[in-house]
């Protein structure tokens, strides 16, 4: 994601959704969650060995606006402690037949649908789930 601090939606030129993204990007805090990476290298970001529930209900608590989680092995922790509220799902038109699960095994979660959009030139389709 180290791209979208200068790299990606930076040019006049880029489509206004990339810029939109990109000043988004720039202006949030950041914690990673990494038992690998060393030190992270983009502003406004913090690296964190484990994830800690406790710390995230609290940081979750106290946030004057919605919290995102990226990728799927961090977002089953999400959903084992009960932290998720919304889920956005991007289904795209393609079968790879492998590859990391979008949603945990072992978490059962009740959702409504909040909303849904179709993309007809790419043949995605978002979904917003609310936890029920």
């Amino acid at each position: 994601m180290r791209g979208w601090e200068s790299e990606y939606g930076s040019k006049e030129s880029d489509p206004a959704v990339m810029r939109d993204f990109a000043k988004l990007w720039r202006a949030a805090d950041k914690l990673v969650y990494s038992t690998t990476l060393e030190k992270v290298s983009t502003p406004r970001t913090r690296l964190e060995r484990t994830f800690d529930v406790d710390a995230i209900r609290e940081m979750k608590s106290r946030a004057g606006r919605d919290l995102t989680i990226g990728g799927p092995g961090l977002a089953a922790h999400a959903f084992r402690a009960g932290l998720v509220d919304e889920i956005h799902l991007f289904v795209a038109p393609i079968v790879l037949g492998r590859g990391k699960r979008s949603l945990p095994d072992d978490v059962r979660l009740k959702l409504a649908l909040v909303h849904e959009r179709r993309f007809e030139r790419t043949g995605i389709v978002h979904l917003h789930y609310r936890a029920a």
